[in-house]
């Protein structure tokens, strides 16, 4: 059985989404938009991986795969949820209108419909893929709030005296919308109300996901192609405050966002409580290219999610912070689960990792990838947080092909892939820097 240490991937072959992240029965699950036959995208299954303390993972195989009329060309992404002790999964089934004939696993001019689907469990291992499947939210018909293909991912929650389900689709005409649906039996669904999004903010919004946590209410979604630099992934993780009313479904949003990820990379994040209650996150760090030809896509460390005076912080989970204790001189003693770099930065100072930099200008951190990232410059290589609110503390965590930059204990993250890091750190520092990695 293959295991990953803190950075989930698939075994092999293609990883995206985060799908039906739960802690469930004493363990965390996570599930994930798989295609188990090459390392690109192609018809979506889930994988699973289930871990006792978010750090050590072990796959338990594929729990979804297509076998309805509704989702033959896939299963997308979706939640969990726990009731009566069963798991139930809610996701989008995905029938393509017309294939592509050179290649079955795409579908030329989104000639395709969505629907939502449900299946459970008694133990969250195993899912009859071939008896049961319900469909709960059919294709979207004429005059229905969501579009027939465009309407996805499923978040599901408990509320005070209901469940909840929130839906990212699109209006049709360059917005964005949030459908919201409410049920007694997370069985049978009824539509109540919707938010739309303004122009320019995307145009279509996926994975989105609600929760309370501490200091306030948070809404994670990722808006399709809202950024409008040139760059390929146009389509960005972002988050704001929000204040959702159980009894009318309305859901007010702030008027400004963050990114949830400054490294741009970050994409589909989801959310859970873990054992003790806090709000953790985990989210898809988008590949150009396969590793070593075998695999393409990771997951990021967990972040618990708090607000704080009304920015949201993304910190990293503790059972992550207290694995990085063993100290170190040099990145070549470390542990094949990575290392951590800690330090604080004055203005105008800059450390390289493997060639990699990170540099201070004034209240803002820049990162630079271009030495580690090949052909790819048609993707972004320079990256640059907001103004800090005081102060530079850094821990930087770094994996052969992924560095996360976590600014004064999660103010700011900023995070990328990259390929061919070295052994080699250089430093501008003038209070030195700390090296830890896992015990062996």
């Amino acid at each position: 059985m293959k295991r990953d240490k803190i950075h989930l991937k698939a075994p092999g072959n293609w990883i995206n989404d985060p799908n039906g992240f739960i802690y469930y029965k004493g363990r965390y699950h996570m599930f994930y938009q798989h295609f188990p036959c090459a390392p690109v995208w192609g018809t979506m299954h889930w994988g699973h991986a289930v871990s006792e303390d978010l750090i050590h993972w072990e796959h338990q195989g594929i729990a979804l795969f297509p076998t309805k009329y509704e989702d033959q060309n896939g299963c997308f992404s979706g939640s969990a949820v726990e009731c009566g002790g069963r798991m139930y999964l809610y996701y989008t089934g995905i029938r393509y209108r017309q294939a592509d004939r050179e290649n079955i696993h795409f579908c030329p001019d989104d000639r395709f419909e969505a629907s939502q689907l449900m299946i459970s469990s008694g133990d969250g291992i195993h899912f009859d893929n071939f008896r049961g499947k319900t469909v709960i939210i059919p294709v979207m018909g004429e005059g229905a709030p969501g579009d027939p293909a465009h309407t996805r991912d499923p978040k599901v929650w408990r509320g005070r005296d209901a469940w909840y389900m929130v839906l990212g689709t699109t209006t049709g005409d360059g917005r964005g919308r949030l459908l919201f649906y409410r049920s007694l039996n997370l069985r049978d669904w009824t539509y109540v109300n919707c938010v739309d999004g303004s122009r320019g903010f995307g145009d279509m919004w996926e994975c989105p996901d609600y929760f309370e946590t501490k200091g306030g209410q948070v809404l994670l979604f990722s808006p399709m192609r809202i950024m409008r630099d040139g760059k390929k992934d146009a389509s960005q993780n972002i988050c704001m405050l929000a204040d959702f009313m159980e009894e009318t479904c309305e859901m007010r949003l702030s008027d400004t966002y963050q990114f949830v990820d400054y490294g741009m990379d970050l994409y589909a994040a989801q959310t859970t409580e873990d054992a003790k209650g806090r709000r953790v996150m985990v989210g898809w760090m988008r590949m150009p290219e396969a590793v070593d030809g075998e695999w393409s896509g990771i997951f990021s460390i967990p972040r618990v999610v708090e607000v704080q005076d009304g920015h949201i912080y993304f910190r990293v989970h503790p059972n992550v912070d207290n694995l990085f204790c063993r100290r170190i001189s040099s990145p070549a003693e470390a542990d094949s689960a990575g290392y951590k770099v800690s330090l604080d930065m004055e203005d105008k100072e800059s450390i390289g990792i493997g060639g990699y930099w990170i540099f201070r200008r004034g209240c803002h951190i820049f990162a630079d990838r271009s030495n580690v990232f090949g052909r790819h410059t048609d993707y972004r290589l320079q990256f640059m947080t907001p103004e800090l609110r005081g102060g530079c503390h850094l821990d930087i965590y770094v994996d052969r092909n992924l560095i996360e930059i976590f600014v004064n204990h999660g103010e700011y993250v900023l995070s990328n892939v990259v390929y061919g890091l070295d052994d080699g750190i250089q430093t501008d520092l003038a209070g030195g820097c700390e090296i830890y990695t896992v015990e062996a």
